[in-house]
């Protein structure tokens, strides 16, 4: 039985003009994992929203998990992140980050640990915080249209016609972050990598 709890941090930006955005693709499955366990995040002095459970069906055991959002904008999450980590006592081993991701197709999922922030200003300051050696799922949002500048396309809502499959990937990404934490990283590769 795990002791240790699993930090799973959605990145995103506070506040409800962000909510739909492609950069707050990590707050929608952190919200949706929160309901899957049935709690309610609460506020934490790390500057987060937290709920902490246990993953899969209410009274099945499953891994102890605390899931937060980082309530500073993403350039700013790595303290939030590192300070659930020192409040957790949560080793970067045990650490997952889910963010949106430009360079993969829009609903792709990748799981890796360690690597680089390919831009990405969350996983930056997360990085800076903590060193590289966690785990992330990559939700890919695809490549900004035409010559759009990358930070307005990021901060745009998804278009109507990627809203129609958006709950099929969040639940997905949701899915694959359970496999990450109750397999391991190669077994919830294999199955959600594509």
């Amino acid at each position: 039985m795990d002791v240790e709890p699993w930090l799973i941090a959605g990145l995103g930006n506070p506040g409800p003009q962000y909510a739909a955005n492609r950069h707050n693709v990590g707050f929608m499955v952190a919200d949706l994992l929160g309901q899957r366990i049935g709690g309610t995040f609460k506020s934490h002095k790390s500057r987060a929203m937290v709920l902490e459970g246990r993953l899969g069906a209410p009274g099945t055991g499953g891994p102890r998990v605390v899931l937060a959002k980082p309530m500073t904008f993403m350039n700013l999450s790595g303290g939030p992140v590192t300070a659930l980590s020192t409040f957790y006592r949560v080793p970067p081993e045990r650490l997952v980050v889910v963010h949106d991701e430009l360079d993969i197709g829009y609903g792709t999922l990748r799981l890796k640990r360690g690597g680089g922030d390919n831009g990405h200003n969350g996983l930056k300051s997360v990085t800076a915080s903590l060193g590289r050696d966690y785990h992330r799922v990559r939700f890919g949002i695809g490549r900004p249209p035409g010559r759009m500048d990358v930070a307005a396309f990021v901060l745009k809502d998804f278009t109507p016609a990627e809203r129609k499959e958006l709950d099929y990937f969040v639940d997905r990404a949701a899915d694959a972050v359970e496999a990450l934490v109750r397999d391991g990283l190669e077994r919830a590769q294999s199955a959600f990598n594509s």
